[in-house]
Protein backbone atom coordinates (compact mmCIF):
# COMPACT_ATOMS: atom_id res chain seq x y z
CA UNK A 1 0.00 0.00 0.00
CA UNK A 2 3.00 2.32 0.36
CA UNK A 3 3.15 2.52 -3.41
CA UNK A 4 -0.31 4.09 -3.40
CA UNK A 5 0.57 6.65 -0.77
CA UNK A 6 0.56 9.48 -3.27
CA UNK A 7 -3.08 8.70 -4.05
CA UNK A 8 -4.18 10.07 -0.68
CA UNK A 9 -5.61 13.59 -1.16
CA UNK A 10 -4.35 16.43 1.02
CA UNK A 11 -5.82 19.87 1.53
CA UNK A 12 -3.77 22.95 0.75
CA UNK A 13 -4.14 26.62 1.56
CA UNK A 14 -2.37 29.82 0.58
CA UNK A 15 1.27 29.97 1.69
CA UNK A 16 4.12 32.43 1.34
CA UNK A 17 5.17 30.51 -1.76
CA UNK A 18 1.65 30.85 -3.17
CA UNK A 19 1.81 34.60 -2.67
CA UNK A 20 5.27 34.76 -4.29
CA UNK A 21 4.08 32.68 -7.24
CA UNK A 22 1.01 34.88 -7.65
CA UNK A 23 2.97 38.13 -7.52
CA UNK A 24 5.60 36.83 -9.95
CA UNK A 25 2.91 35.67 -12.35
CA UNK A 26 1.12 39.02 -12.18
CA UNK A 27 4.34 40.88 -12.96
CA UNK A 28 5.14 38.59 -15.87
CA UNK A 29 1.60 38.96 -17.18
CA UNK A 30 1.73 42.75 -17.10
CA UNK A 31 4.98 42.77 -19.08
CA UNK A 32 3.74 40.33 -21.71
CA UNK A 33 0.39 42.11 -22.06
CA UNK A 34 2.09 45.29 -23.22
CA UNK A 35 3.37 43.45 -26.29
CA UNK A 36 0.00 41.77 -26.85
CA UNK A 37 -1.80 45.11 -26.61
CA UNK A 38 0.45 46.59 -29.32
CA UNK A 39 -0.30 43.64 -31.59
CA UNK A 40 -4.04 43.92 -30.88
CA UNK A 41 -4.08 47.56 -32.00
CA UNK A 42 -2.47 46.56 -35.28
CA UNK A 43 -5.14 43.91 -35.97
CA UNK A 44 -8.25 45.44 -34.37
CA UNK A 45 -11.56 43.93 -35.60
CA UNK A 46 -13.60 46.04 -37.99
CA UNK A 47 -16.91 45.37 -36.21
CA UNK A 48 -17.96 44.55 -32.65
CA UNK A 49 -20.71 42.22 -31.47
CA UNK A 50 -23.93 43.61 -30.02
CA UNK A 51 -23.33 44.47 -26.38
CA UNK A 52 -25.06 42.24 -23.83
CA UNK A 53 -26.29 43.49 -20.46
CA UNK A 54 -23.21 41.92 -18.91
CA UNK A 55 -20.38 42.66 -19.21
CA UNK A 56 -20.95 46.39 -18.82
CA UNK A 57 -19.76 48.45 -21.76
CA UNK A 58 -16.89 50.80 -20.96
CA UNK A 59 -16.33 49.67 -17.36
CA UNK A 60 -12.56 50.07 -17.16
CA UNK A 61 -12.53 48.96 -13.52
CA UNK A 62 -13.70 45.49 -14.57
CA UNK A 63 -11.79 42.62 -16.20
CA UNK A 64 -12.28 38.90 -16.79
CA UNK A 65 -10.10 36.01 -15.63
CA UNK A 66 -10.35 32.65 -17.38
CA UNK A 67 -8.91 29.34 -16.25
CA UNK A 68 -7.42 27.50 -19.23
CA UNK A 69 -7.62 23.71 -18.93
CA UNK A 70 -11.14 22.41 -19.69
CA UNK A 71 -12.50 25.95 -19.37
CA UNK A 72 -11.10 27.61 -22.48
CA UNK A 73 -9.50 24.52 -23.99
CA UNK A 74 -10.33 20.82 -23.88
CA UNK A 75 -7.65 18.93 -21.98
CA UNK A 76 -4.50 20.11 -20.22
CA UNK A 77 -2.33 22.70 -21.98
CA UNK A 78 0.79 21.40 -20.26
CA UNK A 79 0.09 17.88 -21.49
CA UNK A 80 -0.38 19.05 -25.07
CA UNK A 81 2.82 21.07 -24.77
CA UNK A 82 4.56 17.95 -23.47
CA UNK A 83 3.36 16.03 -26.52
CA UNK A 84 4.94 18.67 -28.71
CA UNK A 85 8.23 18.55 -26.83
CA UNK A 86 8.23 14.75 -27.02
CA UNK A 87 7.72 14.98 -30.77
CA UNK A 88 10.80 17.21 -30.88
CA UNK A 89 12.89 14.70 -28.87
CA UNK A 90 13.11 16.76 -25.66
CA UNK A 91 12.44 13.62 -23.60
CA UNK A 92 11.61 9.94 -23.94
CA UNK A 93 8.27 8.16 -24.39
CA UNK A 94 8.24 6.78 -20.84
CA UNK A 95 8.33 10.35 -19.50
CA UNK A 96 5.29 11.27 -21.60
CA UNK A 97 3.45 8.18 -20.36
CA UNK A 98 4.23 9.08 -16.75
CA UNK A 99 2.96 12.61 -17.24
CA UNK A 100 -0.19 11.26 -18.91
CA UNK A 101 -0.76 9.07 -15.83
CA UNK A 102 -0.39 12.08 -13.54
CA UNK A 103 -2.79 14.18 -15.58
CA UNK A 104 -5.35 11.37 -15.70
CA UNK A 105 -5.17 10.85 -11.93
CA UNK A 106 -5.54 14.54 -11.21
CA UNK A 107 -8.66 14.86 -13.36
CA UNK A 108 -10.23 11.65 -12.05
CA UNK A 109 -9.56 12.29 -8.38
CA UNK A 110 -10.07 16.04 -8.50
CA UNK A 111 -7.32 16.69 -5.97
CA UNK A 112 -3.59 17.16 -6.06
CA UNK A 113 -1.03 15.50 -3.85
CA UNK A 114 1.93 17.73 -2.86
CA UNK A 115 4.54 14.99 -3.37
CA UNK A 116 2.95 13.99 -6.67
CA UNK A 117 2.91 17.63 -7.82
CA UNK A 118 6.54 18.01 -6.77
CA UNK A 119 7.57 15.02 -8.92
CA UNK A 120 5.75 16.40 -11.98
CA UNK A 121 7.21 19.85 -11.36
CA UNK A 122 10.77 18.57 -11.09
CA UNK A 123 10.40 16.51 -14.25
CA UNK A 124 9.11 19.46 -16.25
CA UNK A 125 11.80 21.79 -14.97
CA UNK A 126 14.57 19.31 -15.76
CA UNK A 127 13.32 19.14 -19.35
CA UNK A 128 13.57 22.88 -19.98
CA UNK A 129 16.69 23.56 -17.91
CA UNK A 130 19.40 25.07 -20.09
CA UNK A 131 17.03 25.94 -22.94
CA UNK A 132 16.40 29.53 -23.97
CA UNK A 133 13.06 31.14 -23.18
CA UNK A 134 12.81 32.35 -26.78
CA UNK A 135 13.23 28.77 -28.02
CA UNK A 136 10.32 27.52 -25.92
CA UNK A 137 8.15 30.45 -27.01
CA UNK A 138 8.83 29.66 -30.67
CA UNK A 139 8.07 25.98 -30.16
CA UNK A 140 4.93 26.93 -28.26
CA UNK A 141 3.61 28.71 -31.35
CA UNK A 142 4.02 25.52 -33.38
CA UNK A 143 2.49 23.31 -30.70
CA UNK A 144 -0.55 25.59 -30.44
CA UNK A 145 -1.27 24.97 -34.12
CA UNK A 146 -0.57 21.24 -33.86
CA UNK A 147 -2.51 20.30 -30.72
CA UNK A 148 -4.42 23.21 -29.18
CA UNK A 149 -6.14 25.38 -31.80
CA UNK A 150 -8.89 22.86 -32.52
CA UNK A 151 -9.55 22.26 -28.81
CA UNK A 152 -10.74 25.76 -27.93
CA UNK A 153 -14.34 25.78 -26.63
CA UNK A 154 -16.31 28.12 -28.94
CA UNK A 155 -18.74 28.98 -26.15
CA UNK A 156 -16.04 30.05 -23.72
CA UNK A 157 -14.23 31.98 -26.41
CA UNK A 158 -17.47 33.87 -27.11
CA UNK A 159 -17.66 34.84 -23.42
CA UNK A 160 -14.10 36.17 -23.53
CA UNK A 161 -14.84 38.12 -26.70
CA UNK A 162 -17.91 39.67 -25.05
CA UNK A 163 -15.63 41.17 -22.38
CA UNK A 164 -13.19 42.40 -25.02
CA UNK A 165 -16.03 43.94 -27.01
CA UNK A 166 -17.11 45.74 -23.84
CA UNK A 167 -13.65 47.29 -23.64
CA UNK A 168 -12.45 45.13 -20.76
CA UNK A 169 -9.18 43.27 -20.39
CA UNK A 170 -9.25 39.47 -20.41
CA UNK A 171 -6.57 37.33 -18.80
CA UNK A 172 -5.86 33.60 -18.81
CA UNK A 173 -5.01 32.23 -15.35
CA UNK A 174 -3.33 28.84 -15.46
CA UNK A 175 -0.77 26.54 -13.86
CA UNK A 176 0.80 26.10 -17.29
CA UNK A 177 4.10 27.97 -17.90
CA UNK A 178 3.48 31.66 -18.39
CA UNK A 179 5.30 31.58 -21.73
CA UNK A 180 2.92 28.97 -23.15
CA UNK A 181 -0.09 30.69 -21.61
CA UNK A 182 1.03 33.95 -23.24
CA UNK A 183 1.19 32.27 -26.65
CA UNK A 184 -2.37 30.96 -26.23
CA UNK A 185 -3.63 34.34 -25.01
CA UNK A 186 -2.10 36.10 -27.99
CA UNK A 187 -3.51 33.62 -30.47
CA UNK A 188 -6.98 34.10 -28.96
CA UNK A 189 -6.67 37.87 -29.00
CA UNK A 190 -6.77 38.19 -25.20
CA UNK A 191 -4.96 40.75 -23.06
CA UNK A 192 -2.40 38.44 -21.52
CA UNK A 193 -1.83 35.53 -19.18
CA UNK A 194 -1.02 34.69 -15.60
CA UNK A 195 0.91 31.43 -15.41
CA UNK A 196 3.61 29.54 -13.55
CA UNK A 197 6.89 31.44 -13.67
CA UNK A 198 10.07 29.43 -14.24
CA UNK A 199 13.27 31.19 -13.26
CA UNK A 200 15.56 32.30 -16.08
CA UNK A 201 18.91 34.08 -16.14
CA UNK A 202 19.98 35.91 -19.27
CA UNK A 203 17.09 34.30 -21.13
CA UNK A 204 18.03 30.73 -20.12
CA UNK A 205 15.96 28.52 -17.80
CA UNK A 206 17.72 27.59 -14.55
CA UNK A 207 15.48 24.62 -13.72
CA UNK A 208 13.88 26.40 -10.74
CA UNK A 209 10.50 27.99 -10.13
CA UNK A 210 9.70 31.43 -8.75
CA UNK A 211 7.50 30.44 -5.82
CA UNK A 212 5.32 27.47 -6.79
CA UNK A 213 3.00 26.40 -9.64
CA UNK A 214 0.13 28.83 -10.17
CA UNK A 215 -2.55 26.50 -8.89
CA UNK A 216 -5.38 26.77 -6.38
CA UNK A 217 -4.68 29.52 -3.81
CA UNK A 218 -1.77 30.84 -5.90
CA UNK A 219 -4.19 31.72 -8.71
CA UNK A 220 -6.22 33.84 -6.33
CA UNK A 221 -3.05 35.60 -5.17
CA UNK A 222 -2.07 36.30 -8.79
CA UNK A 223 -5.49 37.77 -9.61
CA UNK A 224 -5.44 39.87 -6.45
CA UNK A 225 -1.95 41.20 -7.24
CA UNK A 226 -2.82 41.98 -10.86
CA UNK A 227 -6.06 43.70 -9.87
CA UNK A 228 -4.18 45.93 -7.43
CA UNK A 229 -1.56 46.80 -10.06
CA UNK A 230 -4.20 47.50 -12.73
CA UNK A 231 -6.53 49.46 -10.44
CA UNK A 232 -9.41 46.99 -10.89
CA UNK A 233 -12.47 46.62 -8.70
CA UNK A 234 -12.76 42.87 -8.15
CA UNK A 235 -16.44 43.19 -7.25
CA UNK A 236 -17.02 44.27 -10.87
CA UNK A 237 -14.77 41.59 -12.37
CA UNK A 238 -15.66 38.12 -13.66
CA UNK A 239 -13.86 34.79 -13.35
CA UNK A 240 -14.46 31.50 -15.16
CA UNK A 241 -13.31 27.97 -14.29
CA UNK A 242 -14.25 24.30 -14.52
CA UNK A 243 -12.56 23.17 -11.31
CA UNK A 244 -13.38 23.36 -7.61
CA UNK A 245 -9.66 23.96 -7.08
CA UNK A 246 -10.30 27.46 -8.45
CA UNK A 247 -12.97 28.36 -5.90
CA UNK A 248 -10.49 30.74 -4.19
CA UNK A 249 -10.14 32.68 -7.48
CA UNK A 250 -13.86 32.54 -8.29
CA UNK A 251 -14.72 33.78 -4.80
CA UNK A 252 -12.65 36.93 -5.29
CA UNK A 253 -14.86 38.42 -7.99
CA UNK A 254 -18.38 39.74 -8.16
CA UNK A 255 -19.28 37.64 -11.21
CA UNK A 256 -18.07 34.02 -10.85
CA UNK A 257 -18.92 31.50 -13.56
CA UNK A 258 -18.66 27.71 -13.43
CA UNK A 259 -17.77 26.53 -16.95
CA UNK A 260 -17.98 22.80 -17.76
CA UNK A 261 -17.84 22.31 -13.98
CA UNK A 262 -16.66 19.26 -12.11
CA UNK A 263 -19.12 17.80 -9.59
CA UNK A 264 -17.77 19.69 -6.58
CA UNK A 265 -17.75 23.04 -8.34
CA UNK A 266 -21.24 22.47 -9.76
CA UNK A 267 -22.58 21.79 -6.26
CA UNK A 268 -20.77 24.81 -4.84
CA UNK A 269 -21.97 27.06 -7.66
CA UNK A 270 -25.59 25.99 -7.22
CA UNK A 271 -25.39 26.60 -3.48
CA UNK A 272 -24.13 30.15 -4.01
CA UNK A 273 -26.28 30.79 -7.09
CA UNK A 274 -23.28 31.29 -9.36
CA UNK A 275 -23.83 31.23 -13.12
CA UNK A 276 -23.15 27.91 -14.85
CA UNK A 277 -22.31 27.16 -18.47
CA UNK A 278 -21.65 23.69 -19.89
CA UNK A 279 -20.47 23.37 -23.47
CA UNK A 280 -19.99 19.62 -23.34
CA UNK A 281 -22.44 17.16 -24.86
CA UNK A 282 -22.96 13.42 -24.53
CA UNK A 283 -19.86 11.29 -24.28
CA UNK A 284 -17.62 14.31 -24.66
CA UNK A 285 -18.84 15.60 -21.30
CA UNK A 286 -17.94 12.34 -19.63
CA UNK A 287 -14.45 12.37 -21.07
CA UNK A 288 -13.66 16.07 -20.93
CA UNK A 289 -11.21 15.79 -18.05
CA UNK A 290 -8.93 13.25 -19.72
CA UNK A 291 -6.14 14.51 -22.00
CA UNK A 292 -6.91 13.63 -25.61
CA UNK A 293 -3.86 11.75 -26.82
CA UNK A 294 -3.03 8.30 -28.12
CA UNK A 295 -2.66 5.85 -25.30
CA UNK A 296 -4.06 8.13 -22.61
CA UNK A 297 -7.29 6.16 -22.41
CA UNK A 298 -5.35 3.14 -21.26
CA UNK A 299 -3.50 5.27 -18.71
CA UNK A 300 -6.79 6.61 -17.35
CA UNK A 301 -8.16 3.10 -17.16
CA UNK A 302 -5.16 1.97 -15.19
CA UNK A 303 -5.54 4.93 -12.85
CA UNK A 304 -9.21 4.13 -12.25
CA UNK A 305 -8.32 0.52 -11.50
CA UNK A 306 -5.68 1.64 -9.02
CA UNK A 307 -8.19 3.90 -7.26
CA UNK A 308 -10.75 1.09 -7.06
CA UNK A 309 -8.16 -1.34 -5.73
CA UNK A 310 -7.04 1.17 -3.13
CA UNK A 311 -10.63 1.70 -1.95
CA UNK A 312 -11.37 -2.05 -1.68
CA UNK A 313 -8.29 -2.63 0.47
CA UNK A 314 -9.01 0.17 2.91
Amino acid sequence: MAALGWLTPRRRSATARSVLAGEASAEAARKSSQELEELAHEAAPETAAEEPEFPVLGDDKAAAFFDLDNTVMQGAALFHFGRGLHKRKFFETRDLARFAWQQAWFRLAGVEDPEHMQEARDSALSIVKGHRVSELMSIGEEIYDEYMAERIWPGTRALAEAHLDAGQKVWLVTAAPVEIATVIARRLGLTGALGTVAESVDGVYTGKLVGEPLHGPAKAEAVRALAAAEGLDLSRCAAYSDSHNDIPMLSLVGHPYAINPDAKLRKHARTLDWRLRDYRTGRKAAKVGIPAAAGVGAVAGGTAAAIALHRRRR
